[in-house]
């Protein structure tokens, strides 16, 4: 509690140094340390109880023995050695470096995001990572590398990933040499040319392409020298035709006066089915007149539930146009009325199971008035008794008063 902040941190570093990578820190009740979380972690604040924080690797070693130096020389060599960390951290190829042990030494950022590395892994024998031998086999290179003192090149080295792609590096294992000709340890170096190789792919591809337009282009030559050929032998041939088309021309002439003469027949067989189309729409208005002439609503089904005709009693209680209804299943409109309740009725009517069918379901009209909806269920029979559908007749049902009665 008595020294500066400079004076605190050279004796914090030396202690680090003198302790052994299990040795604990105990500081007095007034004493905290906050501010050299990278040398000692705490074991159990409220005693004051520290543990050291072990530097596996020269880097951290380096950085520990410059904090207990002069500040100045501290600072440059702390100064050097983090321009070179980050430098190698902000590095875009990823990189790793194996110490002659055969240790982890450093990884930098793209590293650790590539092939999932992280700090802790520092120090680790690297035989031991997956990145040792995936995505291809580094022991060898390594030793291969160290015997030749020689960079080894991988190229193309095929990594797949985990959405099913593949990723293409190229691969260097660099052995790192002093200048006095000592083994350091090794680089190893991970390029990403999987862009590069599609570009050659594609170029590779649009080659080929060309090639092949060319060879068309000259079967397409050949081919249009043997057509023009073939159309000299074809003017020949239509001056023929010619010749031919005259006389089929006047074949023509004679079937045309025969067509003529069928086409009067069919003028006349045109008036017939004119008069037979009368007849039924005179009909259909008949019978729509006396749907719109009932008191009742009137709906008409065929055989799969859709509405052929809609009277405008229909319109007035449920609120819908016979042409907004025309053609769809009665099953499928959303008016106050339960309608699905009328499927089994319906049904067994159209199977000739049961005769008429009256019921009465609970309904909301257009207006939103509640009303008991009596729903009666006809079939409408063709010829030969078919049933070719059903008449439904509806009408609201009104309770008796007693005063109206009376009345």
């Amino acid at each position: 509690m008595y020294f500066n902040a400079e004076v605190l941190a050279r004796v914090l570093a030396r202690l680090h140094f003198a302790l052994n990578d299990r040795g604990f820190l105990f500081l007095g009740k007034a004493e905290m340390l906050l501010t050299h979380t990278n040398l000692f972690t705490p074991v159990d604040l409220k005693y004051r109880i520290f543990t050291k924080l072990p530097a596996p690797n020269l880097r951290e070693r380096l950085l520990v023995l410059a904090q207990a130096g002069g500040s100045e020389a501290n600072n440059h060599v702390m100064r050097h050695v983090r321009l070179r960390d980050v430098a190698f951290d902000v590095s875009e190829v990823a990189q790793v470096v194996v110490d002659l042990g055969g240790n982890l030494e450093l990884v930098n950022e793209q590293a650790q995001l590539s092939f999932g590395l992280h700090r802790r892994d520092l120090g680790r024998r690297f035989q031991d990572l997956e990145l040792s031998y995936r995505p291809v086999e580094l022991r060898s290179r390594i030793d291969q590398a160290y015997a030749s003192r020689c960079p080894i090149r991988l190229a193309n080295v095929e990594r797949p990933l985990p959405n099913q792609a593949v990723q293409y590096l190229d691969v260097g294992v660099i052995p790192l040499i002093d200048s006095e000709g000592n083994l350091l340890g090794v680089s190893i170096n991970f390029h990403d040319v999987t862009r590069y190789n599609r570009l050659q792919a594609e170029l590779e591809k649009s080659k080929q392409e060309l090639e092949t337009a060319y060879e068309e282009l000259q079967s397409t030559n050949e081919e249009l020298e043997t057509t023009n050929e073939e159309l000299q032998s074809t003017v020949e041939e239509l001056e023929t035709t010619n010749e031919e088309l005259q006389s089929t021309n006047e074949e023509l002439e004679t079937m045309n006066e025969q067509l003529q003469a069928s086409n009067e027949k069919l003028q006349e067989v045109n008036v017939e089915l004119r008069r037979r189309t009368d007849e039924t729409n005179q009909a259909s208005a008949f019978l729509s007149s006396i749907l719109a002439s009932l008191h009742h609503v009137a709906v008409v089904l065929d055989r799969d539930f859709n509405i052929l005709m809609w009277n405008g009693r229909a319109t007035d209680l449920w609120g819908l146009r016979a042409d907004e209804v025309q053609g769809r299943s009665v099953l499928g409109l959303d008016i106050g009325l339960p309608v699905e309740q009328l499927r089994t009725p319906v049904r067994a009517l159209l199977n000739g199971d049961a005769p008429d069918q009256e019921m009465t379901l609970s309904a909301i009209t257009r207006r939103g008035r509640a009303i008991q909806c009596r729903v009666t269920c006809t079939p409408l029979r063709g010829s030969g008794q078919r049933v070719d559908g059903v008449i439904l007749l509806m009408e609201e049902v009104h309770e008796n008063r007693p005063s109206e009665e009376s009345t």
